[in-house]
């Protein structure tokens, strides 16, 4: 019937009718291919979480300053546990763009899991090193590579103390100023789902800081938030002592177990002073 029609068509509108039809047939299989190519390409998947029970090496990052003096106290008690762990070596003195920090940490790792022959790290990042280890995971690649992050006290949310050293310009290199509170960088960083899909996130951190204002700037929307007064309400532990107080210590360990991430209580206290 249909080649009827088309002999009854003057030669010229036959022609015509041909042309569209070849223009339509052309548009759909462009949608076609481009429909195929959402498809397949799409927007790339959440990676999936990594095996709990297959912790790999823990990449510990120090805070603003890099000083690694605190954290090798807490490396060799992992160490003692029988993990492996190691402080990352951050450039510019740990006072650098917290971006290249992150880059810093995301060749870290990559190294010590080829190393260790690991499909997985445990991040564990002091202060400022906790927003690096969160800038990995989001901008870097880490959410492919991390199983566990865990911080302590983390400014995440950014601390008084360095926008006051920003607004009055004293002694504030770029990572200062980046912990600001209002700083482009955290306003970026904290538009995002705070907790990048893939690894899981502890965040502990004392009410009693003094460098991190308010202290709870450390908390993340998405991952388990521990005080450690919430565990000891006893302790009158400071900023600086996170890394070497036994306790704190303890609580790393733990949240670092094979095991999925555990909501410390006062219960567990005495367990883990000892």
């Amino acid at each position: 019937m249909m080649e009827d029609v088309f002999a009854s068509l003057a030669p010229a509108r036959r022609r015509l009718v041909l042309s569209v039809l070849a223009l339509l047939c052309g548009a759909i299989l462009v949608g076609t291919g481009i429909a195929v190519a959402r498809t397949v390409t799409g927007g790339a998947a959440s990676p999936a979480p990594v095996a709990n029970h297959q912790p790999g090496p823990v990449l510990l990052v120090p805070g603003y300053g890099g000083s690694v003096t605190s954290l090798q106290v807490l490396a060799r008690k992992l160490i003692a546990a029988g993990r492996h762990a190691e402080v990352v070596s951050l450039p510019d003195d740990g006072t650098g763009d917290l971006r290249s920090q992150a880059q810093a940490l995301a060749s870290a790792a990559k190294a010590a899991a080829a190393r260790e022959h690991a499909d997985s790290v445990d991040v564990v990042g002091y202060s400022a090193g906790g927003v690096v280890a969160r800038l990995w995971a989001h901008d870097y690649g880490g959410n492919r590579l991390a199983r566990r992050i865990v911080t302590l006290g983390a400014p995440q949310h950014g601390t008084e103390l360095a926008s006051l050293g920003a607004a009055l310009s004293i002694a504030c290199p770029t990572a200062c100023q980046q912990l600001a509170v209002s700083s482009t960088l955290l306003a970026g960083l904290n538009a995002k789902p705070e907790t990048a899909a893939g690894p899981q996130y502890v965040s502990i951190w004392t009410t009693k800081d003094e460098i991190v204002v308010p202290p709870d700037s450390a908390r993340l929307d998405g991952g388990l938030n521990l005080t450690v007064q919430s565990v000891c309400a006893s302790s009158s532990v400071q900023h600086s002592g996170l890394p070497t107080d036994p306790l704190i210590q303890a609580m790393v360990l733990t949240e670092l177990g094979s095991g999925a991430p555990v909501a410390l209580t006062p219960a567990d206290c005495a367990r883990l002073s000892r």
